[in-house]
């Protein structure tokens, strides 16, 4: 089951623009120079459960959670100790105060953010650079570049399972229901395997061809699919590709229902808002974060940015979106939450 949908009043999409149109983001500040001797890259960006901290992981290994009503750096945690650069980040999704976040150089680490200690590492997971908890937080899964597909714990520090794939992994995710695990490819398809055997799904009542395989795979992009995102209610799986496509499978009959054609590159993030109504893609080749509309497909609105954006995330809770923007982490949506 998916989790509750929290007691906030959903946006109609004629309402939606009016909303967001008076509302500037709030830009957050480093108050010293990034450890890449620039503006940090921001590689990937990510709410705790209750929505009250945001993470940011950069490439130049910065590593930074902040409080959403203070922009300053200096009300945020800064936590020190990869080595490589931060690929990504993801709080538990049953503690508030419990983040993993993911190096290049294949280590994982696990934080307590209220004291700043890492409190769990597993090492060894190779050029990582996907990750996804489980729904009951008590396991993860870690892909790499080599297709590496690792199930770790935040309690251990060995690999608790090692399931080598084909093809390099992608940023994958769960069901809700913890038992199945949506695997993005290199040939643009969407696997889908048990969890936690990691066994794939097979097709069930339905004739298979002769030299075809019985795996049940969904096919949505012409290039690389780069990344999947289960909405909050459960209806939609948002894929998006190197195509620059993303795609909405209803997941009753696994049918594309929608196409978003209007991204400019590669979509490397995807995030939906908090009752799943609306959905946002980013990519890194071109400016503007498009809204789509999920049960019809209409372009809603276009949030305008200085440059092309790597990562977001909509806050869990309410309607407030934290995207990059030319390597530095914005949230638009506070404004009216203080009203």
């Amino acid at each position: 089951m998916p989790p509750p949908v929290r007691n906030r009043q959903s946006l109609s999409k004629d309402k939606f623009v009016g909303y967001f149109a008076p509302l500037k983001s709030q830009t957050y500040h480093e108050s010293t120079q990034s450890r890449g001797g620039g503006v940090g890259s921001i590689r990937s960006i990510a709410w705790n459960p209750v929505g009250s901290l945001v993470a940011s992981g950069s490439a130049d290994r910065t590593l930074r959670v902040w409080n959403p009503e203070k922009p300053n750096a200096r009300f945020s945690t800064d936590l020190k100790g990869h080595a490589a650069g931060i690929e990504k980040v993801a709080f538990n999704p049953v503690k508030d105060a419990e983040l993993c976040s993911l190096s290049k150089d294949g280590v994982a680490k696990f934080w307590d953010v209220r004291t700043k200690a890492c409190v769990n590492e597993v090492k060894d997971l190779g050029d990582a650079h996907a990750l996804a908890w489980a729904p009951d937080g008590s396991s993860l899964l870690v892909g790499n570049r080599s297709g590496g597909l690792f199930r770790i714990s935040p309690t251990e520090s060995a690999i608790l399972s090692s399931h080598p794939q084909p093809v390099e992994a992608y940023q994958m995710s769960f069901c809700w229901s913890g038992k199945k695990v949506f695997l993005p490819t290199r040939e643009g398809s969407i696997r889908i395997l048990s969890y936690p055997e990691l066994e794939p799904i097979l097709h069930v009542n339905h004739a298979v061809k002769p030299g075809e395989s019985d795996e049940f795979i969904l096919k949505g992009h012409t290039a690389p699919c780069l990344t999947t995102e289960l909405s909050p209610t459960g209806k939609y799986l948002a894929t998006g590709g190197g195509d620059a496509i993303m795609s909405l499978f209803e997941t009753q009959d696994w049918i594309c229902k929608r196409t978003n054609t209007r991204i400019v590159g590669p979509v490397k993030s995807i995030s939906f808002t908090f009752d799943g109504r609306y959905v946002v893609g980013a990519c890194e080749d071109g400016p503007g974060l498009d809204v789509t509309h999920t049960e019809t497909g209409e372009h809603i609105h276009t949030f305008k940015t200085a440059g092309p954006c790597h990562a977001l995330a909509w806050a869990p809770t309410r309607y407030c979106l934290a995207y990059s923007d030319l390597g530095i982490l914005r949230i638009i949506g506070l404004d009216a939450d203080r009203k």
